[in-house]
């Protein structure tokens, strides 16, 4: 496999969603979830021009490129110019609102003072494996790249000049393929189009379509050959121009253009890319490391990630996606036991866990209230209210468990917030005491009051013991009960969970800390003393804004809109922000488009 780490921009619909990098080469492309398929390995396209080689559009000598979004929308548009044929090729890659094909479309112009005879290739690599093994057929001049499960199929509105089904990727580099064959076992096959002999200043469109579908009935391709792309295109274009009016939470609209309205715009147009609209599971990002090489993966709905990323869907006025991820999601999702595991596929299965995460189960319970309080609807905690009993009752076992409270067993750790360390974690405390406080007013509101002391009762306990035990010699706050590193996650004790109060002596002690242990030069803050993840000391957007939220509260909005800004500063050039920053650089670093930091982004913009 390819090793693609980044996902420079992302396209699609309720049920395709597709990266692309910045030279405009498509990376994945999932179906029929964000997480779940991943279909491609390598989609290369390139041209041969008179007597060439293949020139490849994404990764050639000659070629200069440019990149941008159609403004307001998930339709990407990659201006490639090849100087030594001097022909420029316009790329406009988009996702049909109504269809589950992904259009490609090319318009080519002759910049030459010769004439150019061009050709199109496409080589398409899909994964395969034993149980599900790939094959190759060309049909009704379609290549169709097909296994027991479901059918990727690429075509024109142009008849296939020639094709290769089976050791396909060293005929394509001469430019020119043949097969003798219509079918192969090949997971890797090759077409080319004739795009015609272009005049000096001639301009030529050509449109290829990429399709899936799950082999339950056969695909009416005629049909979609005679898709009037120009049309497509311009729906497309309307229908994500009015999602982001629609949206517009922070009413930023009509603000002059900035890099902060650029980023609060490509969140709306995030969100709901890495939604599953059937259960309202979200994503933590789009996957960019499928091998496991350098992480655990990233394409999995974490409830901790989704309750930060509900709080920012309300801000922008999509309460009815947090509603499913509460109603359906959790539901779904929660144990028998009552608690959450660490992380799940969007449709509501069980992913790849590592270890259990009490501040999961903790922060659903408190995730529910928060959207009460926006929604307003009784219905919606009459509905949540069973699972949000269940959930206490488990954190309850947890707490007599890992015998923070009550001296009976100790059989239970909990990961912490990074998921880096084990043991008993402030962060986590501070999420089971909102757990408590969100509890206790969900009953007032229902007039279920009858577990109301008790839990009243226990947040206190909890309050106490965390100021006994998480509090240093220096009276500031430890991360755990087993070392004495700085942690930017202890600031969950003020926001969001509020357990702490925001001028008490302990908190401006640990703040101090803070910013001598974790603020860096360039002004970001990282997660905590000596980490080493993807490759250490780097600042977190998460972290970043969490002290900016932290001196909202404390109403330093100056020292706030510095924190802001360095976010800001560091997106990516379409307004992704990433896991962290290269401190060296001030560029992005890892994932783009990391779920969380647009959340903690629009969070922070709603405070200001």
């Amino acid at each position: 496999m390819k090793n693609k780490y980044y996902n420079d921009a992302i396209i699609g619909n309720e049920n395709i969603v597709a990266s692309l990098s910045n030279k405009g080469e498509l990376l994945r492309f999932c179906y029929s979830s964000r997480d779940y398929k991943q279909f491609v390995d390598e989609f290369i396209t390139g041209v041969k021009i008179n007597d060439s080689m293949l020139i490849n559009l994404h990764d050639d000598i000659n070629n200069v490129y440019k990149q941008e979004y159609i403004e307001n929308t998930n339709i990407l548009q990659t201006e490639i110019e090849n100087k030594y044929f001097n022909l420029k090729i316009e790329q406009t890659d988009f996702v049909s609102i109504k269809k589950n094909v992904l259009i490609k479309k090319y318009r080519f112009t002759n910049c030459n003072s010769i004439n150019l005879d061009v050709d199109f290739l496409v080589y398409s690599k899909l994964f395969t494996n034993f149980n599900n093994m790939v094959g190759s057929r060309v049909e009704e001049n379609v290549l169709e790249q097909y296994s027991h499960d479901y059918t990727f199929g690429i075509f024109s509105d142009k008849e296939i000049q020639s094709y290769r089904l089976n050791n396909s990727f060293e005929e394509m580099k001469s430019g020119i393929v043949r097969d003798k064959d219509y079918i192969g076992m090949a997971e890797d096959s090759c077409i080319s189009f004739k795009i015609g002999e272009l005049k000096p200043n001639e301009v030529v469109d050509f449109n290829l379509f990429i399709t899936i579908n799950d082999n339950s009935e056969k695909l009416d391709y005629l049909s979609l050959k005679k898709t009037n792309v120009e049309k497509e295109l311009d729906e497309t274009k309307k229908y994500w121009q009015n999602y982001v009016k629609k949206h517009d939470g922070l009413k930023l609209l009509d603000k002059e253009e900035s890099k902060e309205k650029k980023i609060y715009i490509r969140t709306i147009l995030l969100f709901p890319l890495l939604t599953n609209s059937k259960t309202g599971g979200i994503i933590a990002a789009m996957e960019v490391d499928e091998q496991r090489q350098k992480s655990g993966r990233y394409a999995y709905c974490w409830p901790r990630d989704a309750v930060y990323i509900t709080k920012a869907l309300d801000i922008l006025k999509m309460e009815d996606i947090t509603t499913k991820f509460y109603c359906n999601f959790c539901k779904n999702t929660q144990s028998k036991n009552g608690m959450w595991e660490q992380r799940f596929y969007t449709d509501g299965r069980l992913a790849p866990c590592w270890g259990y995460q009490i501040d999961e189960t903790a922060s659903v319970v408190y995730g529910v209230y928060e959207h009460y309080k926006v929604i307003k609807d009784i219905n919606f905690l009459k509905d949540t209210y069973d699972m949000c009993k269940k959930a206490i009752s488990a954190i309850e076992n947890y707490m007599f468990d890992t015998n923070f409270l009550i001296s009976r067993f100790k059989t239970h750790v909990s990961y912490d917030i990074w998921e880096m360390h084990e043991g008993v974690h402030l962060y986590s405390i501070s999420a089971i005491f909102a757990a408590f406080k969100a509890m206790i007013k969900i009953e007032k509101i229902l007039n279920e009051k009858k577990d109301t002391n008790r839990l009243e009762e226990l947040a206190e306990k909890v309050k106490e013991y965390s100021m006994k035990e998480f509090l240093n010699d220096d009276r500031t706050l430890k991360r755990n009960n087993k070392d004495n590193i700085c942690d930017i996650s202890v600031l969950g004790t003020v926001i969001p969970f509020n357990m702490y109060d925001k001028n008490q002596k302990e908190v401006q002690n640990t703040i101090q800390r803070i910013e001598m242990n974790l603020k860096t030069y360039t002004g970001g803050y990282i997660r905590f003393e000596n980490d080493n993840y993807m490759g250490g000391n780097n600042p977190w957007p998460i972290a970043t804004l969490w002290m900016a939220l932290y001196n909202m509260e404390i109403e330093n909005k100056e020292e706030a809109q510095k924190q802001i800004n360095f976010v800001t500063n560091t997106a990516s050039q379409h307004g992704f922000l990433a896991e962290q920053v290269d401190n060296s650089s001030m560029s992005p670093k890892w994932v783009l488009g990391l779920g969380w930091s647009h959340a903690m982004y629009i969070i922070s913009l709603s405070q200001l």
